[in-house]
């Protein structure tokens, strides 16, 4: 017992406890918020077979985040020979067997697992995959990476997962990929003359994504944000609920277990912001941001803090990773962006998501334990 006890207290040294904290409470507090949801009976299919299985993700995740942080993170990206190909395999399955939701029908993003009643999102951890392999490859090539042949290659690799998510019908998770592949290319010490030349391509074949690219319904999306008010109950009903239960919400909320929610499409999951500003108003939806920057600012802290360049890169690569997703999920719910279906990290209902979150924080611990500072802190 007393060994146990050594063992745990020296992992505690060692380890970034704040990180522990703030994961694992965003956590806790997704479990308060989903057992709400589930009191105020407004979303049929949201019961306690919900708040289980987001707690036995978050259960599940911080053991693999336990074991992750005792890997070197050196030895985790050498092995994108193993983990690539099995990342990509699963994703290349959603083609053929691939499940939407009753939300997201032609979203055909997740693979059924025999013999239980849950699924799995391959893109989630797609994700992680691609930031180990990704900076890897930054890492091979860091003093070249200005040169024109290796930056095409460069560009190659992160554009891969984005054509493939996209065409899986995953929008959303494909701009999560091409922002995550943009932070850490520029963060390796990408040439202000491509960042600019980048910038103005895009502003050049704007008009062809959006004349021969986009479908119809693409564009409503982005359209409806001027004229809101010009379809309610169609394409902006999800935003029109969510803005609703937000202001509905005004300075201190009506209570987690209030009587007097909302109903509100997929509240439990990419706009779990809508019930969190209904519960606990203008207050509540603050201090979640001030949690939630702390967590981002804490992960570049450590890239900051890391030994070398690789782990620089992996640092920045889950960075990019969280405050994507939650620019974008906290823009579409107040309205600012499109309805693209991402969830908000450690808070949205999602096994596949919050599973995805701790291993995306194992990375980082591990990375913060081999700092020599807090290696040989025991």
């Amino acid at each position: 017992m007393k060994k146990l006890f050594r063992i745990i207290l020296a992992y505690i040294r060692q380890t970034d406890l704040w990180l522990w904290i703030l994961c694992v409470g965003l956590s806790g507090f997704s479990a308060l918020l989903l057992l709400g949801i589930v009191d105020s009976r407004r979303v049929p299919d949201v019961g306690m077979r919900t708040v289980m299985v987001q707690c036995l993700a978050t259960g599940l995740g911080c053991f693999c985040a336990l074991c992750l942080s005792k890997i070197d993170y050196h030895t985790l990206a050498k092995l994108w020979k193993l983990h690539i190909p099995a990342a990509y395999g699963l994703v290349l399955l959603t083609f053929f067997i691939g499940e939407g939701t009753q939300e997201r029908l032609a979203d055909k993003s997740w693979i059924r697992l025999p013999f239980v009643n849950l699924t799995i999102q391959p893109a989630e951890f797609l994700k992680l995959s691609f930031i180990l392999a990704f900076a890897y490859h930054l890492n091979k090539v860091r003093e070249y990476i200005n040169r024109p042949v290796h930056l095409l290659l460069l560009c190659v690799h992160g554009a891969i997962p984005v054509l493939l998510i996209h065409m899986q019908g995953d929008d959303g998770t494909a701009l999560v990929f091409a922002a995550i592949f943009a932070a850490m290319l520029f963060a390796a010490g990408l040439n202000l003359r491509y960042v600019f030349g980048a910038i103005f391509v895009a502003v050049v074949g704007f008009p062809i994504l959006w004349f021969r690219v986009l479908s119809d319904y693409q564009k409503n999306r982005f359209l409806i944000l001027f004229d809101p008010l010009a379809d309610p109950q169609g394409d902006y009903y999800q935003q029109y609920w969510a803005k609703l239960a937000i202001g509905s919400g005004k300075v201190w909320g009506k209570g987690i277990f209030s009587e007097d929610h909302r109903y509100v499409p997929m509240i439990h999951n990419d706009f779990i912001i809508a019930f969190i500003g209904e519960s606990l108003g203008y207050v509540g939806c603050m201090a979640v941001l001030v949690v939630l920057t702390i967590l981002f600012v804490k992960i570049l802290v450590n890239s900051r803090l890391a030994e070398d360049f690789l782990g620089q890169m992996i640092c920045i690569g889950v960075f990019a990773m969280f405050s994507a997703q939650a620019v974008i999920n906290i823009g579409m719910c107040i309205s600012l962006l499109p309805v693209i279906g991402i969830t908000l990290p450690f808070l949205s209902y999602g096994g596949s998501s919050v599973l995805a979150s701790y291993l995306g924080m194992g990375f980082i611990l591990s990375v913060y334990m081999r700092n020599p500072k807090n290696l040989f802190s025991d």
